[in-house]
């Protein structure tokens, strides 16, 4: 099937995102609602780092987040209504306080009544033929849209989404015909009529899911979106879990991975891939990456596919998750805008592949290694069993016995993990030393230190990053920097979330409870600070070697999230800077002329500009031969972009003999090595990680002679 031109699907179902689903066996009991917000406006004032003044301002803001979390785009609320809520306003501070809960009262029976008349509204509408000759549009900035002011404003709102809906399967219906057609001489050909029928059926189909998913939320489900648009006031990482959703974090957590290998995140009414698990089907299959927003899912046993769009996120994922082995067909928009359907053979992600894998490269006459690490990974319950300080060690020790001249760590893409791996994995290039400091609420810093004097490589480093490298992979890459120890290449900043969050059971601050399960508050208790002083909060870390990449005019760090904690400095810690190489900052200099000549990164960052251009779009024609059009264009631009994949370096990588051996008997992992030792050859920042590594020249000199020592 050809792709679709940035194509915004129907959501008309409130948006739910992390709130875990609940059944109808549990009793409503308000009582309990005004327990649990009581107790965590306590532990949220006493707990966080940087708990914000309740007031009429913090009322505001909750409210503001509330509403749009209850009818993102505008579906179901009037602005009458909003008037009336307004009452609340600067009042929900108050209602905290004397444990109230009229407001959301209020919204919840409010939100019921406009959803069973949307229920009622959908129907009527689906009932006639869409006019796909008519020139008319639609604006998908609901942000800006004004709410609506009678039923007839409300009726075409209505009208439009679920036309531009059934629009875009029309479309794929007539280009797949076409297809049809070009093979089959025979094909009995449908007429416009049938198929714009047919595109309206999908549509009622996918609304029929919508409401049914609807019908099985219950009071809870709604109260724990409010309770959510209080705490995220106080930082983006924040948050509520229900006794379910705490589970499902303790097992991400301990990396215990299934279903098709990617990591899904709600983003407004979306469902984002934020992480490809090497390794997994989704990695297999090299068709979705980060970024991307996956619109439908289709089972292979069914003929059409069932929009997630509006889902709440447990919801989306059992769609999305089944048995091993069979076939899942997801709709996945792309960072560009553009629309694919993606087959994925569901399978058992292994956890192997989460681990640090490396490589043997050799480039004029010299041997350098590669360590891939996709997160600072250990066992919560025995941090002494497998954990990635250890698995790094490893690989190091074997690197070192093929005579290693230089050593790659790829952090791209590693959201971060166990700050003691970082720790301990920094000290392995250094003589101790403090890596990290961390600061606790009314506390002085801490600071956390390698205390052992042996220095396992002492060779030629450098670290790659980009805007997803998150929390550990920015406190190790800014040690390393703060130290002169490595070269940093990569994107402008990392993604800046200088925070850590602690889980607190809500359970163990009640002497009794009647209530049951309480659930659990991932709250923000302290902040990093680098070894200079500096957070990597906000910031993140700033790339030695700034290079360009699909993500760079994406809005997808910590800057970018609501009510980020700020960037502060505190007094650096004593640390001595590596006095190693000869030539640093000549090496960055080099390296910096030779990525401004790169015309595979000039093609990238055009690339990365357009994507954010189309990215911006939010008028869509409803006009069916404009529409083509547009999509026609769309894929005229992109072919320009098509040179990027064929970019090939005269690099060969190979695996470690330990890993050859394992791979003779097992053909699964030699698939995996091989596909992984491709991309490398194809990855231009990898080539110049190569090139900074052979520039880099190693000092004869005594390292302990006349250390440049830097003191608070």
């Amino acid at each position: 099937m050809k792709k679709s031109f940035l194509v915004l699907m129907l959501t008309v179902i409130v948006s739910a995102a992390s709130c875990s689903f609940t059944t109808k066996n549990e009793k409503e009991d308000p009582g309990k609602d005004q327990i649990l917000i009581d107790l965590i406006s306590y532990v949220l004032s006493k707990g966080h780092y940087d708990a914000k003044n309740i007031n009429d301002d913090f009322s505001k803001e909750v409210f503001a987040d509330y509403i749009v979390a209850l009818d993102p785009l505008k579906r179901y609320f009037y602005e009458s209504d909003i008037e009336e809520f307004k009452e609340f306003e600067k009042l929900i501070d108050d209602q905290i306080r004397d444990k109230e809960i009229t407001f959301f009262n209020l919204t919840y029976e409010r939100l019921q009544d406009r959803m069973s008349e949307a229920r009622y509204l959908h129907r009527e509408i689906l009932e006639k033929p869409f006019n796909f000759k008519k020139v008319e549009s639609i604006n998908t900035n609901y942000e800006k849209l004004p709410y609506v002011k009678n039923k007839e404003e409300m009726r075409n709102r209505w009208r439009l989404q679920l036309k531009f809906n059934a629009l875009t399967s029309y479309y794929d219906k007539v280009d797949e015909q076409i297809d049809s057609i070009t093979k089959n001489k025979d094909y009995k050909r449908k007429t416009a009529v049938a198929l714009e029928e047919e595109s309206r059926e999908v549509t009622k189909s996918s609304l029929k899911e919508y409401f049914e998913f609807a019908d099985d939320l219950e009071r809870k489900d709604w109260f724990s979106i409010y309770i959510n648009s209080i705490v995220e006031e106080f930082d983006p990482h924040t948050r509520y879990f229900v006794p379910q959703a705490k589970d499902k974090f303790d097992i991400e957590m301990s990396g215990k991975l299934e279903g098709i290998g990617a990591r899904l995140q709600k983003e407004n009414d979306y469902v984002k891939i934020v992480e490809v698990i090497s390794g997994g089907p989704a990695w297999r299959g090299n068709k979705v990456e980060v970024g991307d927003f996956i619109m439908k899912v289709r089972q292979e046993e069914e003929l059409e596919p069932v929009s997630i769009v509006g889902m709440r996120l447990d919801d989306a994922v059992s769609l999305i998750k089944g048995p091993k082995g069979t076939k899942v067909i997801l709709t996945v928009k792309r960072v560009d805008g553009t629309i694919d359907n993606v087959e994925i053979v569901r399978d058992v992600v292994e956890l192997e592949e989460t681990y640090a894998k490396s490589s043997l490269v050799k480039k004029n006459e010299k041997t350098y290694g590669l360590i891939n690490l996709p997160k600072f990974y250990f066992n919560m319950q025995d941090y002494n069993q497998r954990n990635a300080a250890k698995d790094v060690k490893q690989e190091i020790i074997r690197l070192k016995e093929q005579d290693m001249d230089g050593l790659v760590i790829d952090l791209r893409g590693n959201g971060g993990g166990s700050l003691q791996t970082v720790v301990d994995i920094a000290g392995l290039f250094i003589n101790k030393g403090p890596i990290v400091q961390v600061r606790t609420k009314g506390e002085s810093p801490e600071v956390l230190s390698d205390k052992d004097r042996n220095i396992l490589w002492d060779g030629p480093l450098v670290i790659l990053v980009n805007e997803l490298s998150a929390s550990a992979s920015e406190i190790l890459a800014a040690a390393m920097q703060d130290y002169k120890r490595a070269i940093i290449i990569g994107s402008k900043q990392t993604y800046g979330k200088g925070t850590v969050q602690n889980v607190m059971d809500l359970n163990r601050w009640m002497r009794s409870n009647d209530f049951g399960d309480l659930g659990a508050l991932k709250l923000t208790t302290q902040k990093f600070y680098r070894v200079n002083g500096g957070s990597t909060q906000l910031e993140g870390v700033k790339s030695d070697v700034v290079v360009p990449d699909r993500y760079s005019y994406i809005d997808v760090g910590e800057k970018d999230q609501e009510n980020p904690l700020p960037w502060d400095k505190i007094a650096p810690a004593d640390y001595t800077i590596w006095d190693g190489y000869i030539d640093f900052d000549q090496t960055i200099t080099k390296s910096k002329d030779r990525m401004a000549i790169n015309e595979q990164l000039k093609l990238i960052e055009e690339n990365a500009k357009w994507i954010r251009e189309k990215r911006d779009i939010d008028e869509y024609s409803l006009n069916y031969d404009e529409y083509k059009a547009n999509i026609e264009l769309n894929e005229q631009q992109a072919k320009r972009f098509e040179a990027l994949n064929d970019y090939k370096t005269n690099l060969t990588f190979e695996s470690l003999p330990y890993e050859k051996q394992l791979m003779e008997k097992d053909s699964v992992l030699s698939e995996k090595r091989n596909r992984w030792h491709k991309n490398l050859s194809k990855d231009v920042y990898v080539e110049e990680a190569l090139s900074v590594l052979e520039d880099l020249k190693i000092n004869n000199i005594r390292r302990s002679k006349n250390p440049l020592t830097v003191k608070n």
